[in-house]
Formats: C-alpha cells, structure tokens, sequence
C-alpha cells in the first residue's frame, strides 16, 4: 500500500491539537527557510522547541536549541523536519523514542522509511506539505489576528 497524507480535515484536527513543534534542522539564520517557517507558526501561537547539533545550547526564536530530540526535557507533539530525506529514518526512530504524536517532513522531502516507522510506532506522518501553508488553509483564526 502506498503512503497517503492525511485530509486537510485530519491535517486540521492535527494542528489544533498541537502545541509543541520541535523543529529539527532549525537553522539560526534568518534568511533560511526553516527560520521562516517556524517563526511564522511560533507567531501563530504554536511553541517552537529548535534542534540542530551545530546550534546546541544557543537561543533560537527565543527558546533553547537541543542537539536532538531525546534532550528535549517536555513531550512534542508535532517533529517538524527540515532535513534531507536519507537523514529522515533516524529522525523518524528519535521522534519515536521521544513518542511524538507527529512526523512532518516539509515541503520536498520524502522518505517511505521514515513514514513507515513513524506508523508503525503509532505516529501520523505527513510528508511533501509545509507546515507553514497547512497552517494557513486550515487555521485562519488561530492566532486571533486574522490570516497571516
């Protein structure tokens, strides 16, 4: 059977249920992609916790950098990844370990593996979307501010 994304129903339910997005592959640099993102969702109200090894210890958005997932001292509920795809099965086991209830690969990244153990261990996978335009579609109002 070939891998499905939830609906935009269940992608919503997903969204509204979070508080936690620990953002692997968070870059300290403004102009990246993944700072983007996870400064748009952390403005949306959702609590963003960094990990990136080569940024370990440091303030990201204002909140401490992890070197990975087992460091983070609090449960997470979504694992938004901004990794190449062949790093996204090791992602997937340490979201696994820490029993994330979600693995997010962003925009362009796919890996069967890592959706394949995010299942097995009881996680939904969602991969190829951004986390950032989900957000949009499914939660104009979240924030109270209106669309962003």
């Amino acid at each position: 059977m070939s891998f499905e994304n939830p609906t935009r129903d269940e992608i919503k339910k997903i969204l509204v249920g979070a508080g936690n997005i620990a953002v692997v592959g968070l870059s300290d640099k403004t102009d990246r992609t993944s700072f983007m993102v996870a400064q748009a969702m952390q403005s949306r109200g959702y609590r963003i916790i960094p990990v990136n090894p080569a940024a370990a210890g440091k303030q990201i958005l204002g909140e401490t950098c992890y070197a990975s997932l087992k460091d983070i001292p609090e449960p997470v509920d979504i694992v938004n990844v901004f990794r190449r795809s062949e790093y996204c099965a090791d992602v997937a086991r340490e979201a696994a370990d820490i029993k994330a209830n979600v693995l997010w690969l962003q925009l362009g990244i796919v890996n069967d593996e890592a959706a394949a153990i995010a299942e097995q261990s009881g996680m939904r996978a969602i991969m190829d979307r951004c986390i950032k335009v989900e957000e949009a579609v499914t939660q104009p109002n979240r924030s109270g501010k209106g669309q962003n």
